[in-house]
């Protein structure tokens, strides 16, 4: 059966009432500040962002949904059922209606507030709101029964969701904890210069007489630029600039992030390459200059930016190829569980959050 047609089940043909978010809840401000927050403290404490703060004292113990008056608008929301604190400028809506599930109002304004100041908006985006704002907004009131059970199926999603997330800091706490391990040598090894090991040079300019901002049958080979996976695609050209498996690593912005390219492509934009000139697993040196990405020296003074003088007397280690090949197998199997976005977590979570989204929509559009 489908979700509109289960919608209409849970419903058998009982009707809708409307009413403004003023007629069935209490709505104000918090009056806590930034400087009453104290990380170790027993009670939740909500500001204008998604973090939620802890606090010694609580004002409020209720169930209410909670929202920021300025930044984030339409795009933050919090449900709290129990004691908590409240900044000065968010807002609290605590349902006073009975016969009206607060959780089933936290939905529904999940689902439609933003949609419905944004068309009262002559702008873009909406800053702040104001309590009148929040009252004239239309919750619907189906009944009482048919409110718990869209809860129950949307909490069911989040808790799902909740538990891969959960999940997949897990295993980045395991990748992270292994590559350290694995890629810890010492005096074990033999060390070299990055120059010695590899042929470094920087990206140049856009090919702007064989350039497609699409891929073609024609401009097939990826420009990439400076940027985080699938943000360091430029365009596409005719002729790759690098035909054997690389590195890349971001010169500026996203300064040091490591890329592993097996395709060919070209590099624009002063993006480094690294191409291996000895024998060298390819993949045992992506994890290892994952490993130290972040540890480069950037000056302070001008235009912040990684260049090939600064890399290239860094120490890299090379223990057997035999060896080199043990380790990427271990890391590989544990970057592809935290980080691909087509065989790990991070695709069932989008996966599952597109699911919760699509029935979301589904089970709160009353007409």
């Amino acid at each position: 059966m489908g979700v509109i047609g289960f919608l209409e089940k849970l419903l058998k043909g009982r009707e809708v009432a409307w009413k403004s978010l003023g007629e069935i809840a209490e709505i104000g401000t918090g009056n806590s500040n930034r400087q009453d927050e104290n990380e170790n403290g027993e009670y939740p404490f909500f500001v204008r962002s998604k973090t939620v703060l802890k606090s010694n004292t609580y004002k409020f113990d209720e169930a209410a949904i909670i929202i920021p008056g300025e930044g984030g608008v339409g795009e933050i929301f919090h449900f709290i059922d129990g004691k908590y604190a409240l900044h000065q400028r968010a807002y609290r809506i605590h349902i006073i209606t009975k016969n009206l599930e607060p959780k089933f109002v936290y939905y529904i304004m999940l689902n439609d507030f933003k949609n419905y100041i944004l068309n009262r908006s002559v702008n873009a985006t909406v800053t702040s709101i104001r309590k009148p704002m929040l009252e004239n907004f239309k919750i619907p009131i189906p009944p009482l029964d048919v409110q718990n059970e869209i809860v129950r199926v949307l909490d069911k999603f989040t808790a799902l969701n909740s538990e891969l997330i959960k999940e997949l800091d897990l295993r980045k706490k395991q990748y992270e904890y292994y590559r350290d391990k694995l890629l810890t040598f010492g005096d074990k090894v033999e060390w070299k210069t990055l120059d010695e090991i590899f042929t470094i040079f920087a990206g140049g300019d856009v090919p702007k007489n064989a350039f497609s901002k699409i891929q073609t049958k024609e401009f097939n080979i990826p420009i990439l630029s400076n940027g985080i996976n699938e943000k360091s695609l430029y365009g596409w050209t005719n002729e790759a600039k690098i035909n054997q498996p690389s590195l890349t690593i971001s010169a500026r912005g996203t300064i040091g992030w490591t890329s592993y390219q097996e395709k060919p492509f070209f590099p624009i934009v002063r993006l480094l390459v690294l191409t291996p000139k000895i024998e060298l697993n390819i993949k045992f040196a992506y994890h290892f200059m994952k490993l130290i990405e972040n540890d480069y020296k950037i000056p302070k003074s001008g235009i912040p930016q990684l260049t090939k003088p600064m890399i290239k007397d860094l120490k890299f280690p090379l223990p057997s190829i035999s060896e080199q090949q043990r380790i990427a197998d271990i890391l590989d199997k544990f970057e592809t569980l935290t980080n691909s976005i087509t065989d790990g977590l991070p695709k069932e979570i989008e996966l599952r959050a597109k699911q919760y989204e699509y029935y979301r929509e589904q089970l709160l559009t009353f007409g």
